[in-house]
């Protein structure tokens, strides 16, 4: 595998993500010397981790923006072939514990989704994985309007965490954000309180973007209908 050094500004690596549009990921693979997957059950993350690797990402799993010099996040996006998201974006693990006087100003999500750099990717489910392309990325930050949707969202979830009510959170809840159950198998488990403050173990949970809110970023940088 080559090692890609870090981009030196962001101009730099949006060149560099553009360089990939039209490209497919087995392309990209091979200009890597990396060896694609015949499925990604067991490598859910493997196009993220690639793109990554090609652009140069340095933070690995450090809670801080992929780029982190460049305070920029890398997401992959995977679209079908009209242009619409697949699937809700994973944004990072929730916090289940320590939320008593939580901002969302200080969140570890607003500093995730400050600056993204979001990568589409043609992967309807019949396109081998070497044969899905990376179509047209952008650099995007929240408007005042999303973010404030994004902070509406983050504060009932947050309060629902702290008031035990977390088992009780499912995908109705949050205009934007979602919080579900995040883990690699249903024995991974973490800490949370009930309602009474009486601590319990339960699936780690996630935050996620609903499509609904992807769809419109691309729609208004990419003019997709």
């Amino acid at each position: 595998m080559h090692t890609i050094t870090p981009p030196i500004d962001e101009a730099a690596l949006l060149l560099r993500a553009q360089a990939l549009a039209g490209m497919t990921l087995g392309e990209i693979a091979d200009s890597i010397k990396v060896q694609v997957p015949e499925n990604l059950k067991r490598e859910k993350g493997w196009i993220g981790l690639l793109l990554e690797q090609v652009l140069g990402a340095s933070a690995g799993s450090r809670p801080e923006p992929d780029f982190p010099d460049l305070g920029i996040e890398l997401k992959s996006l995977p679209i079908n072939y009209q242009g619409k998201p697949l699937e809700t974006t994973f944004v990072c693990v929730a916090p289940l514990t320590g939320l008593v006087g939580a901002q969302w100003q200080t969140s570890h999500i607003r500093n995730k989704l400050s600056r993204v750099l979001w990568v589409p990717v043609i992967s309807e489910r019949d396109i081998p994985i070497a044969e899905r392309l990376v179509g047209t990325p952008f650099i995007w930050s929240p408007s005042p309007e999303e973010e404030q949707l994004m902070a509406l969202d983050w504060q009932e979830l947050t309060d629902m965490i702290v008031l035990g009510e977390v088992e009780n959170i499912h995908g109705k809840y949050g205009q934007v954000l979602q919080l579900r159950p995040k883990a690699a198998n249903s024995q991974a488990k973490t800490q949370a309180f009930n309602r009474h403050g009486q601590p319990f173990q339960t699936l780690p949970r996630g935050f996620y973007l609903k499509t609904s809110f992807t769809q419109a970023l691309l729609q208004k940088y990419l003019r997709v209908n």
